[in-house]
Order: structure tokens, then C-alpha cells, then sequence
């Protein structure tokens, strides 16, 4: 609970940043307001040693709010959060030997921030974000103890809010206010080096 008020104070501030620069922006800016439910597949999960296990697949929902900038590029912070999924965790010993499995669930809250560029301002557009933040990791249930064996998610466990970085890129129409965007990208969380893992959002969002 304190690490989602930390996110969530974390993108409440800088909400409040861009919001201060955007009322200095000519009456031709706009904000945009959307919500989306969100496709996470992580690849944490799937060991290397672990033939026969895959990454995981999360569902969410989240929302996210558009500061036009100019014509062309915008602030956009983000924060979703992705319902629990259960996968088999896997143990492997000094050898790379598989030692055992043990069912566990996980939920994913993701918090982010960053540039949105676009092809312009019109009802159709494509765009390009690169966003940055963090991720927090929030397992459900206890890791089963091994003196010599290592979980395939045993960094997650021990540091369980990791930076991320996530490019992606997308296509939006909108009929008046009301628009329909589909972003697809790769959330790329930093832990002893990059990992990679598919996200794709979709949802409506308003224009004012």
C-alpha cells in the first residue's frame, strides 16, 4: 500500500507541473482526457531453464492525460494497474537444473510520464510516446524457501518497484471530442539489465 500512494503521489505531482506550463499555452491547446484497458506480457516469469513454461499474460485498466504543448507534441502521464495472474514459478539449483515449480499470483501497478509526438491535430493521426516511470510488483502470495536453489523471479521479489522505460507508437480517430486510441509498445522495466516485455492499450478518450 505505501509504494502505490508513493507512485501515486509520484504522478500527482508532475500532473500538476505540466497542467502550471499548459496554462501559459495560447487558447488553441487543448487537454485530453482517456481511459484503456491494457494487455501486459511478461516475460519475467519464463525461465530459461523452464522448458515447457511461458511469459504471462495480465489484463488492467488505466487512465491517462493529454497536456497539448504545441500542434505537434504533448506531456502525457499514465497510471494502470493489471488484475492478479497466477503462473508457475519455477526453481532451479547451482546447475541450471529444475528443482520444482510452485504456483504463484502476481498484480502489476504501472505509473508513467513522457512526450507524445503526433502527425497533427486533425479527427486522424499517428504518434510516437517515449515514456518513463516505474512498475511495482505486488505478489500475492510467499516464495517458497530454498537454501540452494534461485527463483526465476527472484529479483522482482527482492526489489519490487523497478525504473522503467517505455517507447511505443499508435494511431487515434476522433468524431468531435470523442476519440478511440490503440497504442502498442515495449515496457522495458531496468533490473540487472533490460527487460522486455509487449503492452498493448486501447480505449476511448475526450478532447476539450
Amino acid at each position: 500500500m505505501k509504494r502505490f500512494f508513493f507512485l501515486f503521489l509520484m504522478i500527482s505531482g508532475l500532473i500538476f507541473a505540466v497542467l502550471s506550463t499548459a496554462r501559459a499555452q495560447d487558447s488553441e491547446n487543448h487537454v485530453e482526457i482517456g481511459i484503456f484497458g491494457d494487455y501486459f506480457h511478461l516475460g519475467a516469469t519464463r525461465g530459461p531453464s523452464l522448458a515447457g513454461t511461458g511469459a504471462t499474460s495480465f489484463g488492467g485498466v488505466g487512465a491517462r492525460l493529454s497536456i497539448n504543448v504545441s500542434r505537434r507534441w504533448q506531456i502525457e502521464p499514465e497510471m494502470n494497474y493489471d488484475f492478479a495472474a497466477s503462473f508457475a514459478e519455477g526453481f532451479t539449483g547451482l546447475s541450471g537444473t529444475v528443482a520444482g515449480f510452485n504456483t504463484s499470483s502476481l498484480r502489476i501497478l504501472h505509473g508513467m510520464i513522457g512526450p507524445k509526438f503526433q502527425s497533427g491535430g486533425g479527427a486522424f493521426r499517428a504518434f510516437l510516446t517515449v515514456k518513463g516511470g516505474a512498475d511495482d510488483f505486488i505478489f500475492s502470495s510467499a516464495p517458497v524457501t530454498f537454501s540452494t536453489f534461485t527463483s526465476t523471479v527472484s529479483g522482482l521479489r527482492a526489489n519490487s518497484v523497478v525504473g522503467v522505460l517505455y517507447p511505443d507508437g499508435g494511431i487515434e480517430a476522433y468524431l468531435g471530442p470523442i476519440g478511440l486510441r490503440l497504442d502498442v509498445g515495449d515496457e522495458i522495466y531496468l533490473q540487472s539489465g533490460p527487460h522486455n516485455n509487449l503492452r498493448i492499450t486501447v480505449g476511448p478518450s475526450i478532447r476539450f
